[in-house]
């Protein structure tokens, strides 16, 4: 399998569009659906601005805000499966691609850390 970080986090971005695509709205869902479109999102354009940086530190603080959205879409996948229990299961494979990458980057993270 080519592995490749930056295409993962675009998927995972891409893949949860699809999915709030087909989340009913309604006053409960729709913050919801906007808090994690932000966050999913956010961790693939955090890991390309990374993969730019301009020192060592830039690029360890943007990995960490990278990590920090893929936490955070954990929180807001579990929510919707709330929500929405219709939809649970397919939050449930969302949270774990969005587990994995939070592991991942923490471990870059730490790669990252002065020893």
């Amino acid at each position: 399998m080519d592995y490749n970080l930056e295409e993962r986090t675009a998927k995972f971005g891409e893949d949860v569009i699809i999915f709030l695509r087909i989340i009913p709205r309604d006053e409960i869902t729709r913050p919801l659906i906007s808090q994690l479109i932000r966050a999913s999102t956010s961790i693939g354009a955090n890991y390309c601005e990374a993969s730019e940086a301009a020192s060592k530190k830039d690029f360890r603080n943007k990995i960490c805000i990278a990590r920090k959205e893929a936490h955070e879409s954990k929180h807001w996948l579990r929510m919707i499966a709330k929500a929405v229990p219709n939809f649970a299961q397919k939050a449930r494979e969302l949270w774990k691609e969005a587990h994995e990458l939070t592991l991942i980057l923490a471990s870059i993270t730490k790669k990252c850390d002065p020893s």
